[in-house]
């Protein structure tokens, strides 16, 4: 391929999931699916706490939030994704690259955080009950959930000036989608002080807000622990299940990205997490809130029956 420098470079091939013919319209059809379920499941969320009374607290608010970063992180990938099951030629200029690149590092990173949040949330609920209302007020919820977009903000404004600054020598990307790790290996020159930012503020994200969510745990568990009946330790545990599940999986496949050498795994392997954290958590989060959660359960029950009787 012709070696060209980043001032001549107006657009990208995406190398895509698979180059095999047959599995394109498979592939089409399968994250479709996954798309319009992610799609229906978030902003019925959404939708679901704004127009229910006993939602509008704390807790809901954040899971709202979550529910709106969700729809947008993946509505940055799947449609490119999916019009390059049927195209041709997958390619996508350079600036769109680069505002797909910039568009799912503030999600991403604003998803980390808000996280976090929701486990300070129910760090203050389960601990300090009596202070709950005065310590989660509007005032701080809103200041919370501003803080959190802001720190994906920062954080995506930083590494993408980075990636625009690099001279680039080829086109072809090799990913469906346009991500730090794959595009630094595009470039002419070195990425080493690139990839050691990027390795330390991703760092920073994942540790810092893992960390926070591990602390506000142990305190959490360590308060139901004693509690002295079984009914209502359970009760106080159930309003966690649903949290830890949506941040093992988050955290768990955004470390194996991005902690780590960008040689120090396969191209598949790559793109097994990219998809899961891309399309496949974005669907399942709505779907572990609501199946787990009693009292969204109810609203929509009562949602259903207002609407149809």
């Amino acid at each position: 391929m012709a070696t060209e420098n980043h001032s001549t470079v107006t657009e990208f091939i995406l190398g895509g999931l698979t180059n095999k013919p047959e599995l394109q319209l498979p592939l089409f059809l399968l994250f479709l699916g996954i798309y319009l379920v992610t799609m229906i499941g978030n902003l019925g969320m959404i939708t679901l706490i704004c127009v229910n009374a006993q939602l509008h607290t704390p807790m809901y608010y954040f899971l709202g939030n979550l529910s709106l970063l969700d729809f947008c992180y993946s509505s940055v990938i799947t449609p490119k994704m999916l019009v390059n099951f049927v195209s041709e030629k997958n390619i996508i200029s350079y600036a769109g690259c680069m505002s797909q690149l910039y568009f799912f590092i503030v999600f991403v990173a604003a998803e980390c955080y808000m996280l976090t949040v929701m486990a300070y949330d129910r760090y203050v609920a389960i601990c300090n009950p009596l202070l709950y209302n005065v310590t989660m007020s509007h005032l701080v919820c809103s200041l919370l959930v501003a803080v959190v977009y802001l720190m994906g903000l920062i954080g995506s404004t930083i590494e993408t000036s980075l990636m625009l600054k690099l001279p680039y020598c080829e086109v072809l990307i090799s990913h469906y989608f346009c991500d730090i790790l794959p595009l630094m290996k595009l470039s002419c020159s070195s990425t080493r002080h690139i990839e050691l930012t990027i390795f330390f503020l991703a760092g920073f994200n994942i540790i810092v807000s893992s960390l926070t969510v591990l602390v506000s745990y142990a305190f959490i568990f360590s308060t139901i622990l004693h509690i002295s009946t079984r009914e209502g330790r359970s009760k106080a545990f159930s309003t966690c299940s649903s949290h830890l599940t949506a941040v093992g999986l988050f955290y768990g496949s955004a470390s194996f990205m991005y902690l780590k050498p960008s040689t120090a795994s396969s191209l598949a392997q790559e793109n097994v997490a990219s998809v899961f954290y891309t399309t496949v958590i974005p669907m399942l989060n709505p779907l572990i809130y609501s199946l787990r959660n009693k009292e969204v359960k109810a609203a929509m029950q009562k949602t259903l029956r207002r609407k149809f009787c």
